[in-house]
Formats: C-alpha cells, sequence, structure tokens
C-alpha cells in the first residue's frame, strides 16, 4: 500500500487546486429548493433504485464468482511502476496527513469560538467528510494512505519494536461481530451530523476528535490494525465502499487469505487472479506479487463471496443518511418538526430527528 497510494494524494490536490467551486454544508450556507415538487422527486428517486435493482437481477443472476474484467498492472510499467514504489513518497504523504491532522485538532481548541471563522469545522464537514467520498470514487482507496490514526499507530509499533518490547499482540476478532461496529459508530456519526447542534462548535469538536480516537486506536491495538480497520471503523469502511466505484485496485497475485477475522485477512475476495483491495496482503506480500491495477469504474461493486447482513446494514444506513439529510431540507419535515417542538418543547426538535436517524434506516 505504501508503494503506490501517494500519487493518490497528487491526483487528488490538483484536482482540488484547479477545479475550485463553493460548497456548503451543515449550517455553512443558504438553504436551497427543489425546482420541482418533493413528490416528484421522491418518485423518480424510488423508481431508479427500482430500476437498478431489475438490471442487476437481470444482468448478474449467474454470480459474480466468475466475473472478469480488463486490468492494467501500473507497477509493471518502467516509469510509473519506479515512481509508485517510492517509500519515501509515501512516508512524506503520511507525515503531511499527520500534520495536517494536528493543524486541525489544535485549531479546535486554540481557534476562534466562532464555526466561520475556524479552519475545524470547515474541514471536517466540508472538505474531509464530503470531499474525500468523491476522491475515493473517482481515484482510489486514498484514505488507506492519508488515515492520521493508522500512521500514529504504526509509529507507535515501530518505536515499541526499536525500544525491543515487541509487537503488540492482537486478540481474536469475534466471529460474530463483523461490520457492527463499525455499523454503530457510523450511526452515532449520523447523528452528530444530522441531529447534534453544536457539531459544527469547535470546543465540541475536539471532544469528538477525542472519543474517536480512543475508539480507533483502541480497536487497533486489541484486534490488530487492518481488522479493526476493515470491521471496527466506519470511515474505512465507508471509504472503502467509495473506492469500488473507482478505477484502481490494490491486487495480490496467488493471496491465501482464508482467515478473514484474523490480522492476514482478505478484504475484497478472489476473482480468480488474486486477492483485491486486501491491504493486510498486500503490506506483506513479495514485490512481484503485488499489484497496483487501472480497471473499467464501478467493476469493483461486484464482489466475489457473501456479503454479511452487517455489511448490508451498512451500505443502507449511508443510503438512508444521506436521504435523511435531504429530507430534513424540505417543509414536509418542518411540519413534523414543529409537531415534535409543540408537544415537547424546545427539545422536541431533536427528538424528532433522533427518530428520523434511526427509522429512516428501518423503512
Amino acid at each position: 500500500m505504501n508503494k503506490f497510494l501517494h500519487t493518490l494524494l497528487v491526483l487528488s490536490v490538483l484536482v482540488i487546486l484547479l477545479t475550485p467551486v463553493p460548497v456548503y454544508a451543515h449550517a455553512f450556507g443558504q438553504r436551497y429548493d427543489l425546482p420541482i415538487p418533493l413528490s416528484y422527486f421522491m418518485a423518480g428517486a424510488a423508481a431508479t433504485v427500482a430500476l437498478s435493482f431489475v438490471v442487476i437481477g437481470l444482468f448478474l443472476r449467474g454470480g459474480s464468482a466468475a466475473y472478469r474484467y480488463p486490468r492494467l498492472n501500473l507497477l509493471a510499467l518502467p516509469l510509473p511502476g519506479v515512481r509508485l514504489t517510492s517509500r519515501i513518497k509515501a512516508m512524506v504523504a503520511r507525515a503531511l496527513s499527520v500534520l495536517l491532522f494536528m493543524l486541525v485538532f489544535a485549531a479546535t481548541l486554540f481557534g476562534s469560538d466562532n464555526p466561520l471563522e475556524n479552519i475545524a469545522p470547515t474541514f471536517i464537514w466540508i472538505i474531509w467528510w464530503v470531499g474525500l467520498g468523491y476522491i475515493s470514487a473517482l481515484f482510489g482507496n486514498l484514505w488507506m494512505l492519508m488515515n492520521p490514526w493508522k500512521a500514529l499507530f504504526e509509529f507507535a509499533e515501530w518505536l515499541l519494536q526499536r525500544a525491543g518490547t515487541g509487537m503488540l499482540k492482537p486478540r481474536p476478532y469475534p466471529e460474530g461481530w463483523d461490520m457492527l461496529p463499525a455499523l454503530f459508530a457510523f450511526l452515532i456519526f449520523v447523528w452528530l451530523e444530522n441531529v447534534y447542534p453544536a457539531a459544527i462548535v469547535p470546543a465540541h469538536l475536539a471532544v469528538i476528535i477525542v472519543l474517536y480516537s480512543v475508539y480507533t486506536f483502541g480497536g487497533m491495538a486489541l484486534f490488530g490494525k487492518h481488522v479493526w480497520l476493515r470491521y471496527g471503523d466506519p470511515f474505512s469502511v465507508l471509504f472503502g465502499i467509495f473506492a469500488r466505484f473507482s478505477p484502481t485496485e490494490v491486487r495480490v497475485v496467488g493471496a491465501d487469505c482464508a482467515g478473514r477475522k484474523s490480522d492476514k485477512s482478505s478484504g475484497g475476495g478472489d476473482d480468480g487472479g488474486g486477492c483485491v483491495d486486501c491491504y493486510a496482503c498486500f503490506e506483506r506480500a513479495e514485490p512481484e506479487r503485488q499489484q497496483f491495477n487501472l480497471r473499467p469504474w464501478a467493476v469493483g461493486l461486484v464482489p466475489a463471496g457473501r456479503v454479511s447482513w452487517q455489511a448490508c446494514a451498512f451500505v443502507v444506513l449511508a443510503l438512508a443518511a444521506v436521504s435523511f439529510d435531504g429530507l430534513q431540507e424540505t417543509t414536509n419535515w418542518l411540519a413534523v418538526q414543529t409537531i415534535g417542538l409543540r408537544l415537547l418543547g424546545p427539545g422536541g426538535v431533536s427528538v424528532v430527528d433522533t427518530l428520523g436517524v434511526v427509522l429512516i434506516p428501518l423503512l
């Protein structure tokens, strides 16, 4: 992984610099009303989802185990291969991500209390949360390189190894959990984004960052870095799903990933040509078995192997969260909030929105 993903960072920075546009999100911009009635919009969205299932049912009934697609291994090309395997560039990119994380965290502690005058709310809720999702879908899983929590954890492991205390020994991951930790953590994040009114206040963001850091470092220490990022970290899971749309993949030829819940687990399955998008295997594999491939867009959405109900629930929650985010801006939901305000007082709006966060995904 460290041998190639830094190029995604360069591409992403170029896109951001060359295409500047105004972006608005929670409490940062003006309200936007649909140019058509809401009922028309919802009917069109429902029809799109229904048609998608029809297409999937018609063309993928034979299963995805035999699915093949063209790919080009950039590591096998002379000039790109040398650039992609530069460890120094990868280390610099990771160091910059850690410094940026520290800058944002420092802004929450020592910056202005006004969200519009502090870089932290804008960076977290717009540049990182919204922007990285698009970047992951357009270019690849850049988060696996940029994740500052992962970089700091690896640095701590290196220090322990240099001190002679040995590496952290992870425990076996519980079989029945699968993506449940990531699911519940993402549900909390969705509540913070859509319900918690002080989520853009820098001081509150500092507390959220600390709690998430404890959660992430604790999970990686208990169960192993790759296992926790794959099953317990909501953002690694979500950005990994987005990256399935992208035209890039990592692949290890001839990998055997039998133990999915161990730190030697496979993440992406095997389509007959190797282990796909499994960063644990990629980091351990010999250079001659590593591939960084270009592929057609969106073919990563056709994985080989069984998808757990926890993973399905996570995807449903992600889709419902975006839908509820839009629903909150409609006059229909405003009427529901008004009822909650009349019945429950000042806290009625938060109660109604909380019920929406929970019930919309179930619906």
